[in-house]
């Protein structure tokens, strides 16, 4: 499994951390380890560049997906072929802000939008209720099972 990670975003992030989590999530969703997938951080300028051309929409956002393949998730018996998944961009300075919003870290809610980042590159949306049921439960899910996983192995 290929997992780029880029920081230009002028802030110290624990990018083995984010490497860790890419991981894990793509193990959990059966996707080949052969699969790519870039994850960028930058910051707010470059962020609102990138949201204004892609989305139309003002400002910096927290996070931006970019599929390619339109690679789905697979099965334990049929995992995902092996592509090019895409990239995922985050912005750590709109994550700081919505950590202290939500009463957690900036790792966190870095960790929490890279997973969001990844299903959206996976097919996933949550444009209808049942979609974002769907995303959001297996954002939560796939967040406690890193979580457990790290702890086991710490101790």
């Amino acid at each position: 499994m290929t997992i780029e990670i880029t920081n230009e975003s002028g802030v110290t992030v624990d990018e083995r951390k984010l490497l860790r989590l890419t991981e894990h999530n793509l193990a959990q969703l059966h996707v080949s380890p052969d699969a790519e997938v870039a994850i960028l951080l930058v910051d707010e300028g470059a962020m609102e560049s990138l949201h204004v051309q892609w989305m139309d929409e003002p400002g910096p956002t927290d996070v931006l997906s970019f599929p390619m393949d339109e690679l789905r998730p697979g099965t334990a018996d049929l995992p995902t072929p092996a592509g090019l998944l895409g990239d995922i961009v985050l912005c750590p300075q709109v994550a700081e802000v919505q950590a202290e919003q939500a009463g957690h870290s900036t790792l966190d809610e870095l960790l929490l939008l890279t997973t969001h980042g990844l299903l959206h590159l996976l097919g996933f949306d949550h444009a209808e209720p049942d979609e974002e049921r769907e995303m959001f439960g297996l954002q939560r899910d796939l967040l406690l099972s890193f979580h457990t996983a790290e702890r086991r192995h710490r101790s």
